[in-house]
């Protein structure tokens, strides 16, 4: 299987990925860009720092200056490379992945970043077919702590947050390598950390929020302390999921609508950005709100193109990413935190209250399907509904008044994964029998 993802360059240490493949990664890169300086950050895992070292000699190869923002979230490093005079930059990561992955999120200019639409493949075609060799006049490396000018502007957006208990779960992963800084930042705000060392073992859980096993250790401890709210962060920190006082988990499209009051009262009428997956609550919420809602395909990097094509000022994935355009259009975990406090301190509710009124309509939850001919099931899907309302935005979505389904198929895997919704519980059962019969058993 290719390391060479939708979204990232991704695989095993040291079978897929070691030094000598991120070396002609960083030339490649650094290549494609036409770069002169790039950031170049990494986070916990114990082969991190050699594969770091490797992608920046392979930088420097191409004559490209590298500043060396060492441990890094993939969040800090979106904001090194928007604040900072560079061409681009990546994070040596493997996001949520276990211990045994290595792999590099990469962007260019402004934070965009490179994907399977744009960078991915052609940096792949160069490395599995190019001869890169060093330029006469290598690039230099310098080291910079962005640590505490991330910190300063995750603190700017923070605003009268009251007096409260928070449990933050960093799955030691690099959360914990900001996190708790700006969180004490925060005046009246009490922190329960639970496993707050960066250990690239992950030897409590696996850094994956959406996976509900991974967050009991949370709910334990927020009802343990009578807390109001729980937060989980993922291994990168760009995605986070929440969980109210009763442990009970707080989905990310409704915590996008939460989301969404306070950014559009700060910008009337933008647009707010969700996945096709959402509850159609979120569009009706950022309607009555003012706002234009704006539905995209699952995936970070249509996220943020179409963010900026139509003007959206966030929004929301339900998969835990949360998007800010005020912070250079990148999703950041930790933001994504302060955020929802604000809101809810300003309203004067709390998380599980809010998101109870949201629950208006039954949902499935993404579930996955082994399937060969991902395409012919998918048409079977379409065929089956033939007066419905159907679109291919990502993969085929099937809609009627009362339920909707979406049925896309998988970038890597021979898997189509299903996220429906209906008005009531028995039409949604209904409906998922109906599936079911096309898609077999799932997983």
């Amino acid at each position: 299987m290719s390391i060479f993802k939708a979204y990232d360059i991704r695989g095993t240490y040291p079978d897929q990925i070691e030094e000598s493949i991120a070396r002609k990664i960083g030339s490649a890169f650094a290549k494609f860009l036409s770069a002169k300086r790039l950031v170049v950050g990494r986070d916990m895992r114990l082969m991190a720092p050699s594969i770091q070292d490797a992608v920046i000699e392979g930088i420097m190869d191409q004559g490209c200056d590298v500043l060396d923002i060492g441990l890094a979230s993939t969040p800090m490093t979106y904001f090194a490379i928007g604040k900072y005079p560079c061409d681009g930059g990546l994070c040596v990561t493997a996001s949520h992945n276990p211990s045994e992955y290595i792999g590099f999120k990469l962007c260019r200019e402004e934070a965009r970043p490179l994907s399977a639409a744009y960078g991915i493949p052609e940096i792949q075609e160069m490395v599995e077919t190019q001869d890169l060799p060093a330029v006469e006049h290598r690039g230099k490396r310098d080291q910079l702590d962005a640590g505490e000018d991330f910190k300063a502007c995750m603190l700017g957006f923070a605003g009268s947050i009251r007096a409260q208990t928070l449990v933050v779960d960093y799955a030691n992963g690099m959360g914990a390598n900001e996190g708790p800084a700006i969180l004490a930042g925060l005046p009246g705000l009490k922190v329960v950390p639970l496993y707050a060392d960066l250990d690239g073992r992950f030897p409590n859980h696996e850094a994956n929020p959406l996976h509900e096993p991974n967050l009991d250790d949370l709910r334990a401890k927020v009802r343990e302390h009578s807390a109001p709210m729980g937060i989980a962060f993922d291994g990168d920190a760009d995605r986070c999921a929440f969980v109210d006082e009763d442990g009970r988990t707080v989905h990310a499209d409704l915590i996008t609508v939460i989301l969404a009051r306070g950014m559009l009262e700060r910008h009337p009428g933008k647009g707010i950005i969700y996945d096709l997956r959402s509850s159609k609550v979120v569009a009706e919420e950022v309607t009555r709100l003012g706002g234009r809602p704006v539905r995209e395909r699952v995936g970070h990097s249509f996220m943020k193109e179409t963010m900026r094509r139509e003007d959206c000022i966030g929004g929301g994935e339900l998969s835990g990413h949360f998007y800010f355009a005020e912070n250079f259009y990148t999703d950041c975990g930790i933001l994504a935190c302060i955020m929802v406090l604000n809101q809810l301190s300003k309203e004067g509710r709390s998380l599980k209250d809010c998101a109870d009124e949201l629950r208006i309509y039954s949902q499935s939850g993404e579930t996955n399907f082994r399937v060969e001919d991902k395409a012919a099931v998918m048409s079977k899907v379409e065929a089956a509904f033939p007066d419905a309302s159907i679109d291919h935005l990502d993969g085929v979505t099937v809609t009627y008044p009362d339920w909707w389904v979406n049925v896309r198929p998988s970038n890597t895997e021979p898997y189509l994964r299903m996220c429906m919704e209906a008005n009531t519980e028995e039409v949604l059962a209904e409906k998922k029998l109906l599936l079911f019969e096309i898609l077999g058993d799932p997983l």
